[in-house]
């Protein structure tokens, strides 16, 4: 599984109210901004209950129904304080972002609860799934609200479609740098090596009904703001 990072208790607030030039993507009320990624234009079905909007795993993955290229996006996500299970099959979403097409294309940043719960470390909380390993592991206990805040920015490709510049993140997990600027190597592979096989524009961002039987998570406070 390789060498597991080192544990890091995050500052007690990492939590962010939207800056005046964010998109709210979610507001707590209604998911208008969001889409079926299996049938585009339609309702994606999740619960939207007392605030927070939590996964239903029998109406797959959802995306934003605008298209980014550059951006700053916070969003703060609950592994559910019951969870079952083990390894990478307990509390298992992902982070897309940039998505690419329907299911798990795309990049992706992993959810999963990484509290005293192990698995191969390029696939705990953190992590850009099967890429980078997190510099740390500052995951919260299940049941307590975590924060992603990340920094994209996007391929470009030639006229061609061969690459000119790969996709890179910086992500802070509860306030804690994880990913320092690294350069994706193309999006996510679950086996193989990733590439950039495909040309592709400005792109959705996508939350991920994982299929695992564990207790589904939920998220709240989902805001952007797009970098010129």
């Amino acid at each position: 599984m390789g060498t597991s990072p080192p544990v890091v208790t995050p500052t007690k607030s990492p939590f962010a109210e939207p800056p005046s030039d964010a998109v709210v993507l979610f507001n707590g009320k209604d998911l208008k901004e969001w889409t079926s990624t299996d049938r585009p234009g339609t309702d994606p079905g999740w619960t939207v209950s007392g605030g927070v909007l939590t996964v239903d795993k029998a109406k797959g993955n959802i995306e934003t129904r605008r298209r980014f290229t550059n951006y700053q996006l916070h969003i703060e996500w609950r592994i559910p304080a019951n969870i079952s299970g083990e390894g990478q099959g307990r509390g298992n979403s992902g982070l897309f972002l940039a998505s690419t097409g329907k299911g798990d294309a795309g990049y992706e940043l992993q959810i999963v609860d990484s509290y005293q719960n192990k698995t191969y470390v390029n696939g705990m909380a953190g992590s850009i799934y099967k890429q980078f390993v997190p510099l740390a592991n500052p995951a919260r206990k299940p049941g307590e609200w975590q924060t992603y805040d990340v920094a994209w920015t996007a391929p470009v490709f030639n006229e061609d479609g061969s690459l000119r510049s790969p996709a890179k993140a910086t992500v802070f997990f509860n306030g804690i740098l994880v990913q320092n600027n690294v350069e994706l190597k193309g999006p996510t592979q679950y086996i193989g090596q990733p590439s950039y096989s495909a040309r592709h524009g400005t792109s959705p961002i996508k939350l991920q009904a994982h299929g695992d039987k564990s207790e589904p998570i939920s998220f709240r406070n989902i805001w952007i703001r797009e970098v010129r």
